[in-house]
């Protein structure tokens, strides 16, 4: 078996649904699975280090079937062993190893080393995924610029010069379809570095009108969104930045994940917040959702 030696190269950054490839490596994965890694893949992977972004869904076609896939992750091989998801012993860029696309398929698959094979993520789930990371990138801006008034102290700022809540405050984000949920942990940390909590619990319906307002007129604006790659090239862990032409300027933010063309994609823009308690610590939830095309 031929493990690779570089990053499996990926396509969905374009916007890509289908691929041809080359399989270059199969192997057990547990659980009635194989994993099944290509030259060049379509499909974007959960990463187990940020798993904001499900896996596409869709098939490998091989010999003319249709072989379901049943997740796709991010792995890492030194050249004599794959690693799937955390199992992964190093950090992206470790010199030495290869980061690719591991598609898991039933143990069943009739695939094999060195087939040609065409790869088809499932079109539809792709739009809503993409639909819902934009939409939750600019929630977190709107967020960002709604609570500004709340720093007493200079922070470090977004994409928009605004003080970085959603940046400093994170614990978790998962994208939805057409959405996402992301989890503010209001800790000691935050509140030392000069964020004022006090009477937030009373005043998540004025947070999230404001919030509102300021996506309704982003919306409005049908600003331009595009993915741009560094030089370094098209690999699976070649840096990637999610870029909008915003009213207010342009915003940049690194990003590995798929997105929308525009905000004119989103349709309306509605978000909800909710205050709740993890141990004395104050942790907010925004859910985000985008109308698109229902």
């Amino acid at each position: 078996m031929t493990l690779p030696t570089r990053d499996t190269r990926v396509t969905y950054p374009d916007g890509a649904v289908e691929a041809r490839a080359r399989v270059l490596h199969v192997a057990p994965a547990g659980e009635g699975r194989v994993a099944v890694v290509t030259d060049v893949t379509s499909f974007h992977p959960v990463d187990a280090a940020w798993p904001d972004q499900p896996a596409d869904t869709g098939v490998i076609r091989s010999g003319g079937t249709a072989l379901p896939v049943l997740d796709a992750v991010v792995a890492a091989s030194d050249g004599t062993e794959l690693f799937l998801g955390i199992d992964i012993p190093v950090r992206k860029g470790t010199e030495g190893w290869a980061f690719v696309v591991a598609h898991l398929l039933d143990e069943g698959a009739a695939i094999a080393e060195g087939d040609e094979v065409g790869i088809e993520a499932d079109a539809m789930v792709r739009r809503s995924l993409s639909i819902g990371h934009t939409a939750c990138h600019v929630a977190s801006l709107a967020l960002n610029s709604a609570l500004a008034p709340r720093w007493s102290k200079p922070a470090r700022t977004d994409a928009l010069g605004n003080p970085d809540f959603d940046g400093i405050a994170i614990d978790t984000s998962r994208i939805q379809p057409n959405g996402s949920v992301d989890r503010y942990r209001v800790n000691k940390s935050v509140r030392r570095a000069g964020f004022d909590a006090s009477g937030l619990d009373a005043a998540l319906d004025e947070l999230a009108a404001s919030v509102e307002a300021t996506l309704a007129e982003w919306a409005e604006s049908g600003a331009a969104v595009r993915v741009e790659r560094d030089a370094s090239g098209d690999g699976l862990t070649d840096r990637r930045s999610w870029v909008c032409e915003l009213p207010g300027g342009t915003a940049r933010i690194p990003c590995g994940g798929t997105h929308a063309g525009s905000l004119a994609e989103l349709g309306e823009l509605q978000v909800s917040f909710e205050l709740s308690d993890d141990r004395g610590t104050p942790v907010l939830e925004m859910r985000t959702s985008a109308t698109a095309d229902r």
